[in-house]
């Protein structure tokens, strides 16, 4: 019943779209209008309002950190353990991919998954986020620094920790993040993906 309770506490945590907030609070178009009309960060920065963005990034990722670093420093008094924290990191992840609160429209959940990584070690959080800065500061695409991250993670985490019920859950977020951003692999193919920085149209 616990473990049903920190699921559910943690999809409704990743359910709050930062980028429609911020977006709302910044007086700024919904971010599901214009772009890539994804509800994240990298789209919101396609308003020319960086502050927003950086609000957004900030925001998704914290909702991944907290809800994962509450079940490991607090689960176990009660009865959570490892895969109690591996299924939370799965819900935050959903929520934000399929958030309540917004008709199940969501991002594509690159910050939130980041700040799910943080929350578990970070160590890991910091190597899969240098990953994609420097496949981003490289090519300018956050897309493909998202994807290589993504792929990356898993391996880091099993390199790191070894195999358990958190790395499923990571390769199965990692699956997800690929998955969501498949309009985008064939922007990429086709020379068609917007580069970091461009404005809306």
């Amino acid at each position: 019943m616990n473990t049903l309770l920190a699921m559910l506490a943690a999809y409704l945590l990743g359910s709050i779209s930062f980028a429609v907030v911020v977006s709302k609070l910044f007086r700024l178009s919904d971010p599901r209008t214009y772009g890539s009309k994804n509800p994240g960060a990298t789209n919101v920065l396609r308003s020319g309002n960086k502050a927003a963005a950086v609000f957004t990034l900030l925001g998704d990722g914290a909702k991944g950190w907290l809800a994962v670093w509450l079940t490991i420093q607090f689960g176990e008094q009660f009865g959570l353990g490892d895969t109690a924290v591996a299924l939370v990191t799965l819900a935050v992840f959903l929520g934000h991919l399929w958030p309540v609160f917004f008709k199940f429209v969501g991002g594509k959940g690159v910050a939130t998954a980041l700040g799910v990584l943080l929350g578990i070690n970070p160590w890991l959080g910091l190597a899969t986020l240098i990953t994609w800065i420097v496949v981003v500061y490289a090519f300018r695409y956050s897309s493909l620094g998202a994807l290589i991250a993504a792929i990356f993670a898993p391996f880091y985490y099993g390199l790191l920790f070894g195999p358990d019920p958190k790395l499923l859950a990571i390769f199965i977020m990692s699956a997800l993040l690929v998955y969501r951003h498949s309009s985008n692999i064939g922007n990429l193919m086709q020379g068609k993906e917007s580069r970091l920085g461009s404005k809306k149209k």
